[in-house]
C-alpha cells in the first residue's frame, strides 16, 4: 500500500504540521472539516502546502519522522521549492488520483 507524507500550513509562514496518510485526498479533506487533529483544529491548519508519494507507506512514515525533527526554516525551504506561493494545493491531489 502507498502513502503520502504531507505539510498543512495556517497561512504562508504560519503554523505547520507535517502528517502521513494512506489516503491524502481524504486525510486533507478531514483536517479542512476539522475533523484532523486537535492541533490542526486548534490553530487553524488546513492549507496543503506540500506532499511528496511514497509506493510503500513504511517510507511515508519513516519521512515524516525525518521532517518533524527538521528545524522550521529547512520546511519552509521545502516548501518553497516546490510552492513558493505557498498555494493551497487541495483541489491539484483530487485530479491526482491513486498512486
Amino acid at each position: 500500500m502507498g502513502g503520502w507524507t504531507y505539510i498543512l500550513a495556517s497561512a504562508p509562514y504560519g503554523t505547520l504540521y507535517v502528517g502521513v496518510t494512506s489516503n491524502i485526498s481524504r486525510r486533507v479533506f478531514e483536517h479542512r472539516e476539522d475533523a484532523g487533529s486537535a492541533f490542526c483544529r486548534k490553530y487553524g491548519v488546513r492549507r496543503l502546502v506540500h506532499s511528496e508519494p511514497f509506493e510503500n507507506i513504511s517510507h511515508a512514515i519513516h519521512r515524516e519522522k525525518r521532517l518533524k525533527k527538521w528545524p522550521r526554516a529547512w520546511k519552509i525551504r521545502l516548501i518553497e521549492e516546490t510552492n513558493p506561493t505557498w498555494s493551497d494545493l487541495y483541489e491539484t491531489i483530487l485530479e491526482w488520483g491513486p498512486l
